[in-house]
């Protein structure tokens, strides 16, 4: 897909140039709210073949209803097979298009910020699940385990051990040990789960107190 590069490198440099400029917001008190429209993979085209693939850039080309999902879906495709400039250029492109309040914004910042976590960028992943939360009233069930996990992994402890106790005050019965992660957290990797539990150790070894 050599020929998605063009016009979409510089656009990815300029989204990455502006990371890190924007702090998270402490966290509340509860996130009892399941938001899956948010945290689900993008599926706009069944498959990850390359007949699959020429229909998503089909979609794009044609800059229809489902384009802007289409995009974030290729780039996905791009990130994980190792095309990581392009995919990056491609989920900017994607979110570019959509208006500030657009539903679809905070799905493809949870989707992208799993793709930068799973290439290392930690910091940008990070951001990108900021923006997933921002402008929004929902206080969604994923955002404490999910943010504890992308601060943790940037040398943030405290900040990942106040976030990972709003998921026991929440839900008290599912986070106050590690038995459940695997149900809880099914489409993580093992490795991001046991990155979660060195958070729950250092949560149980000293808990915040709240406020």
């Amino acid at each position: 897909m050599g020929y998605l590069r063009s016009g979409l490198c510089g656009l990815g440099l300029l989204f990455a140039s502006a990371v890190g400029a924007q702090t998270l917001p402490a966290p509340a008190e509860f996130y009892f709210d399941d938001d899956a429209r948010t945290a689900s993979p993008i599926v706009v085209i069944e498959g990850n073949d390359d007949e699959a693939h020429a229909r998503l850039m089909q979609l794009i080309d044609r800059n229809g209803r489902n384009a802007d999902q289409a995009r974030a879906q290729l780039a996905q495709v791009l990130m994980r097979s190792g095309r990581e400039e392009t995919g990056r250029a491609l989920y900017a492109q994607a979110l570019g298009t959509l208006s500030a309040r657009s539903p679809q914004r905070s799905s493809i910042h949870w989707n992208y910020g799993w793709d930068l976590y799973r290439g290392g960028h930690h910091q940008e992943a990070l951001d990108q699940w900021r923006q997933a939360l921002d402008g929004r009233l929902l206080r969604p069930s994923w955002a404490p385990p999910t943010l504890a996990l992308g601060l943790w992994s940037n040398d943030r402890r405290d900040e990942a051990v106040r976030w990972y106790a709003a998921a026991v005050r929440t839900e008290p019965g599912l986070w106050s040990d590690t038995s459940r992660y695997a149900t809880l957290l099914p489409g993580w990797t093992a490795a991001e789960r046991a990155t979660l539990a060195e958070v729950f150790a250092a949560w149980r070894a000293s808990p915040p107190a709240w406020p």
